[in-house]
């Protein structure tokens, strides 16, 4: 049996309690105090139209859906969880099909991509302790074989629940603050099975508060990202949060060079927890769906084409999450700081509190 794919942690099932959305009485005052802000995003006229739903998801093993992969007019879709790595296909009706399996134990799978040659990659990235040595990749091969290779950051631990898997197949982890302020990092080598690979931050991004609502932890839900995607044609990147979707142009398979412009924003319906996305077969519409049972999978069409856009200033817009505090009510620029620490202490309190526990 192949390892699990972190070596401190085995034969384990982490469970979020269905209480996510409720917030301690501390947390709820501090997320109170966050004001609505504009995203680091083009908010003109935006190419996608008004949300449809495309089906419902009630089958009972996926209670945390967290990852979505297209795959022409079906979906492959991940449990956020479990003892071995698992992936199932889902048709137009959001039936379950055929699964895919891999005796794997994983520690934390968030996401999930589809490679041009069929392996499903599962990425190992959660961390929301940020305590883990190495993250992981597993792909499950057409094949039946697998693949699992451990990341390290540069620079310490990071939770993450976002994979961009480019054309060329180099996978990118976004990582999920709790302040808007994601970083980009890129293995320094090729996936190699039983490796273990070191990797390079290539890109900042700073997600601003926007107003729409959703998520299970308020208005800095609109900040976090949970998912991400690129289309098949590798036309497209999307990122999203709890509560909004991010569109960039994609040329060839220069992520990083993507994520340098600023993105398309689209909000999303209001979801308890909506962690997945991906494009649908067409490459521009967008597919969601969160945790929860039944979970709806929504489409957002695509009404016209992305327009390429000058390069954000992630450090601005990290500091319009936090700092545009100080403009809230009044609030001095040193309460302002006091209040975006303890925020940030609460959340990360707060999801450890809410993270899957030890069967």
């Amino acid at each position: 049996m192949p390892e699990p794919a972190d070596p401190r942690r085995s034969g384990a099932t982490r469970r979020r309690t269905a209480a996510g959305a409720a917030l301690c009485a501390p947390a709820g005052l501090l997320l109170a105090l966050l004001p609505a802000g504009s995203a680091a995003a083009d908010d003109g006229a935006a190419p996608y139209g008004e949300p449809v739903t495309r089906c419902e998801v009630t089958d009972p093993r996926l209670p945390e859906l967290s990852g979505l992969a297209g795959a022409g007019d079906t979906m492959l879709a991940m449990n956020d969880g479990g003892d071995r790595v698992e992936v199932l296909l889902l048709d137009g009706a959001c039936a379950v099909g055929e699964v895919r399996s891999a005796e794997v134990d994983p520690y934390d799978p968030e996401d999930l991509a589809l490679a041009v040659d069929g392996t499903l990659w599962v990425a190992d990235i959660g961390d929301n302790a940020q305590s883990r040595e190495t993250v992981a990749l597993i792909g499950l091969r057409p094949d039946g074989t697998t693949v699992l290779t451990r990341l390290t950051y540069p620079d310490g631990a990071h939770d993450a629940e976002a994979l961009l898997l480019a054309p060329d197949g180099t996978p990118y982890l976004v990582t999920k603050e709790v302040l808007g302020a994601s970083s980009v990092y890129r293995p320094d080598a090729p996936l190699a099975d039983g490796a273990t690979v070191p990797m390079s931050q290539v890109a900042t991004l700073g997600f601003t508060l926007t107003g729409t609502p959703g998520g299970p932890v308020g208005r800095a839900g609109q900040l976090m990202v949970t998912g991400g995607a690129v289309s098949t044609d590798g036309s497209r990147i999307a990122l999203r949060t709890y509560t909004d979707a991010y569109v960039w142009p994609l040329s060839g398979s220069d992520v990083a060079g993507a994520l340098a412009g600023s993105p398309v924003r689209v909000p999303l319906p209001e979801a308890p927890q909506g962690e997945a996305i991906t494009f649908a077969a067409n490459d521009r519409d967008l597919l969601v769906a969160g945790e929860g049972l039944p979970a709806v999978v929504t489409q957002v069409p695509a009404t016209g084409d992305l327009a390429g856009t000058a390069p954000a200033d992630p450090a601005a817009a990290t500091e319009d999450a936090a700092g545009s505090l100080a403009t809230a009510g009044g609030v001095e620029p040193l309460t302002a700081g006091l209040i975006a620490a303890s925020v940030a202490t609460v959340l990360v309190w707060l999801g450890g509190k809410l993270r899957r526990r030890p069967a």
